[in-house]
């Protein structure tokens, strides 16, 4: 596994497999989703060892605090080993609460919802989500 001393910010988000391609952990630096002590980093920023970056992937967001400096993309296993998700509990449980919401169904031949069944679902959709 080759190490470099200089490595740009979107090459080891893409190595380390948080992101698919470079090109999406470049794009997510230029939209201001990768922080480095609150601030934006550009995609050219060069990683360093024992620096806290916040990630943020759609609903979810990561703390990674760097422990080694990785060039190219290898497998999951291999890739825990050059970050340590320090991310906080409460933000990890409540991102996968989001899908143990309950779906709201009707029973299959009940027809149309009435006026009062779309209110009543209505209310509850209501009453859940807010």
């Amino acid at each position: 596994m080759p190490e470099k001393d200089k490595l740009r910010i979107d090459k080891y988000l893409w190595a380390i497999r948080i992101f698919k391609t470079r090109t999406l952990a470049a794009d997510a630096c230029k939209a201001g989703r990768v922080k480095l002590d609150g601030n934006n980093t550009k995609p050219s920023h060069e990683v360093k060892i024992g620096e806290v970056y916040t990630v943020s992937k759609g609903p979810e967001k990561r703390v990674i605090k760097i422990t080694g400096l990785l060039e190219n993309r290898v497998d999951a296993k291999t890739a825990v080993n050059f970050y340590e998700d320090i991310t906080p509990v409460e933000q990890t449980t409540a991102f996968k609460s989001m899908f143990h919401a309950p779906v709201l169904t009707r029973d299959r031949g009940a027809g149309r919802p009435t006026k009062r069944d779309r209110r009543e679902i209505d209310d509850l959709k209501d009453d859940f989500f807010n």
